[in-house]
This record gives C-alpha cells, sequence and structure tokens, in this order.
C-alpha cells in the first residue's frame, strides 16, 4: 500500500470517527440547553398564550439553567408563527406555543396551509385550556340554556349570537353549539372575546360564547346571565353554571387550548427533557393557583397523550366545519 492509500485510508478512518461523534453528541443531549430557548407565540403580547409562558419562566429558567426568550409572532389564526417553528432548526432552541385553531382547526379552514400538523412538529405537551362560557343579556327570556334553545326554535334567525371573530374556537365553539342544538342563531363575529362581551353587555347583541376572563367580573355583577359553560365539567369560578352537556346536550365539549411544539426530528431525548420540566412546572401548585386566577386550567400531559389529543380534535372540528360550510381565505 503506497503512501497515498495510506493517508486516505487514515483520512476516511477519521471522517468516520467524527461523523459517529457528532450523531453521539445529537442523540446524546447531555448538555441541553446550554443557551436560551426561544419560545415562538403565535398571538401578541398579553394575551393568555403569551401570559403562560411568563407564569412558566422563573421555575423553568432556574430548573433548566436557561432563559426562556417569548418571540411573538400574531396573524393567520397562528399559521405565521407555527410557519416559523416549522421552519427552524430541530435542536431544541426553537420551541412554538400553538392554539386549537392553529393545530387542530385551521388544515379544515384554510384551503392552503403552510404546514402539515402531523409531519412538521413534535408535540412536547399541553400547556392549559380556556373555558368559555355562553352568556346573556338580561333582558333576553330564557334563565337556563334549554330556554334559550326553546327560544331560537320559536323565533328562528331572530337571536344573535357573538364570539371572538372567525375561524377561531369560539366560533366553532358556537357552530358546534348550534349544530348540536340544531337551531339557526345569527352570527356576529369580533376581534376577540372582550368587545363580544362588551356588545352582549350592552345590548346590541342578545348572547355570546365568550372566555371567561372576558365574562366573569360581568356574570359576578349580575349584569350578564351565564347559562352554561363549555368545558366537559363545571368550573370553581362558577360552580352554579352548569356544563352545556349537562343541559341537554350530551358529550357537548369545546374549549380554547394551548400546546407546546417543537420542529419535527427533534432529538427524543431533548423532547423528553422539555416534558419532564414543562409538566413538573404546570403541576407546581403556585403556577396552579396563579393560571386559575387568570382564568386557564393548567394542563400537563405526556407527548403520546398530547399527540393523541391534537389528532382526536382535528378530526372533531373537520366534521363540524364541513357542515357549517365554514371557509376562511
Amino acid at each position: 500500500m503506497n503512501s497515498h492509500s495510506i493517508q486516505l485510508k487514515h483520512w476516511l478512518t477519521y471522517l468516520v470517527i467524527a461523523c459517529l461523534a457528532s450523531f453521539s453528541v445529537g442523540a446524546q443531549p447531555s448538555d441541553y440547553p446550554n443557551k436560551p430557548i426561544k419560545i415562538i407565540v403565535t398571538f401578541p403580547p398579553g394575551g393568555s398564550s403569551d401570559s403562560i409562558i411568563r407564569m412558566l419562566s422563573p421555575r423553568l429558567n432556574d430548573k433548566m439553567g436557561q432563559q426562556l426568550i417569548v418571540d411573538n409572532r400574531p396573524g393567520a389564526g397562528g399559521n405565521i408563527g407555527l410557519t416559523a417553528v416549522a421552519k427552524s432548526v430541530p435542536d431544541g432552541y426553537t420551541l412554538g406555543v400553538g392554539a386549537a385553531g392553529g393545530l387542530t382547526a385551521n388544515s379544515s379552514l384554510y384551503p392552503q396551509m403552510p404546514f402539515d400538523v402531523a409531519k412538521d412538529f413534535a408535540p412536547i405537551t399541553m400547556l392549559a385550556s380556556i373555558p368559555f362560557v355562553i352568556v346573556g343579556h338580561p333582558s333576553v327570556p330564557a334563565e337556563t340554556l334549554q330556554q334559550v334553545i326553546a327560544l331560537a326554535k320559536a323565533q328562528p334567525g331572530k337571536l344573535s349570537i357573538g364570539h371572538g371573530g372567525n375561524g377561531t374556537a369560539m366560533h366553532l365553539s358556537t357552530a358546534l353549539f348550534m349544530q348540536m342544538a340544531d337551531i339557526k342563531l345569527i352570527e356576529v363575529p369580533y376581534r376577540g372575546s372582550g368587545p363580544a362581551a362588551m356588545d352582549t353587555l350592552s345590548g346590541q347583541i342578545q348572547l355570546s360564547i365568550t372566555d371567561l376572563p372576558a365574562a366573569l367580573p360581568h356574570i359576578k355583577a349580575g349584569k350578564l346571565k351565564a347559562f352554561a359553560v363549555t368545558s366537559p365539567k363545571r368550573l370553581s369560578n362558577l360552580p352554579d353554571v352548569p356544563t352545556v352537556s349537562e343541559t341537554g346536550l350530551t358529550g357537548y365539549d369545546s374549549t380554547g387550548w394551548f400546546g407546546l411544539v417543537a420542529p419535527a426530528s427533534t432529538t427524543p431525548l431533548i423532547i423528553k427533557r422539555l416534558n419532564a420540566e414543562f409538566t413538573s412546572a404546570l403541576n407546581d401548585e403556585g403556577i396552579k393557583a396563579q393560571m386559575r386566577s387568570s382564568g386557564m386550567e393548567p394542563i400537563a400531559t405526556t407527548v403520546e397523550g398530547f399527540d393523541a389529543y391534537v389528532k382526536s380534535e382535528t378530526l372533531k372540528w373537520a366534521k363540524v366545519i364541513r357542515q357549517a360550510n365554514i371557509k376562511l381565505n
């Protein structure tokens, strides 16, 4: 063997060792994290999804030894922020907080999607749910949801109902409610739950499906009637208000929620570490109390549990959207 062949053999051996070492580092991220972690939030600053990360950050910064940096990328029902996550390097240093719309319903609402949830993301854990409440102006001649449904059937197309905007979870909650109750209401979309609650408060519309933080103070003050909550269980903030399912629409379940995802192909060991740290923080009693006081219910799940939930919710809302013929550009 000549000297050139020997040098080539040595070079190839070095290359193989280097590649194996590189793979080992990628597969065994023992030093993760060694720099700040960016969390892309798909809504503007000050919203619930933004607040969740800021509530969790002090504990996670301490436990992981690195800062969580919030990067707000709102727009297109969450598609803008989630697209940025999908296109990021799958190294565990860019994560995303997606909502029910972006991770489940948008694939049926938009004719073209910039990502495929099943292929482009690695689920980590759910973070929180935000239950909705069906409220009405005091002038509405009904005291229960059954009476609201009876009123709507007696006067089809007369009662108006507001929600937080086309394509939002509140919009889909409204569509599901009308489908299961077999009623027709005049839908009035707003830019957020706050304006919908305020117009119900002023009597501009008769009903609205809004989130708890926007409605709770007015319900407590007796300025809004609370007919039912959309969650599968009653809320500690409104223990006397029944669930929609309890009122006769058995199986009704519709809440807003947020979950944490990473780009697809992120190392499973990193996903496991992130799941462990985030679920531990979500189970902290102090953080639970803080989130609940803001109208959110903390939810810590396994990776597999979150993945299964996203898939089941995607199928559920695809059916609702198809039946309601909801389309967004």
